[in-house]
């Protein structure tokens, strides 16, 4: 492996579960005002914090709430020192194969750096077109926007991460 691989993180969705039908336990209530959007109510876990600095990665905002996320949900809420940042070049915009708008930014910016990437919005298409396209290890990891990062989740990306350091078979010849 060359280098830390990295762990982009989406915010709706797998740190704040939005879709919860109501807050999970562990989850705290924040009122959160910017985002261009006015007053918006989060719930996030503190302990993500402490959970996500323990991962074997450099973590990195690929969010919507880019540098917001820093100052709104990293430092402040999670503990976090402030974290690099996605800056879309295009938001929401439609892609010409049906891929998430994040997608090909996504593999652009990571620039062949392995990395894993956590959002409630990726798709099997997100999948298949980074495993035939992106020149490097990925992992694209669905987080369910009911529940956000459960324990299963955070013990994936620890499995996948220390894979990249496994020995790579080579198939015998003969």
């Amino acid at each position: 492996m060359t280098g830390t691989p990295l762990l982009l993180l989406d915010v709706d969705g797998p740190l704040n579960p939005y879709a919860a039908p109501e807050r999970p336990p562990g989850y705290s209530t924040y009122l959160v005002t910017g985002l261009d959007i006015g007053l918006l109510r989060v719930w996030l876990n503190p302990a993500h914090g402490e959970r996500l600095l323990r991962l074997p990665y450099d973590l990195v905002w690929a969010t919507t709430w880019m540098h917001e996320a820093n100052s709104v949900v990293g430092e402040r809420v999670l503990g976090l020192p402030v974290l690099p940042v996605i800056e879309w070049k295009a938001m929401h915009q439609e892609d010409p194969d049906g891929l998430y708008w994040k997608t090909r930014q996504i593999a652009e910016w990571a620039a062949g750096r392995p990395f894993a990437w956590v959002d409630d919005e990726i798709s099997e298409l997100d999948e298949e077109w980074i495993a035939e396209s992106y020149d490097g290890e990925a992992l694209l990891h669905w987080v369910d926007p009911r529940t956000g990062l459960t324990e299963a989740d955070f013990a994936a990306l620890e499995d996948w991460a220390a894979g990249l350091d496994a020995p790579r078979r080579r198939p015998s010849v003969g």
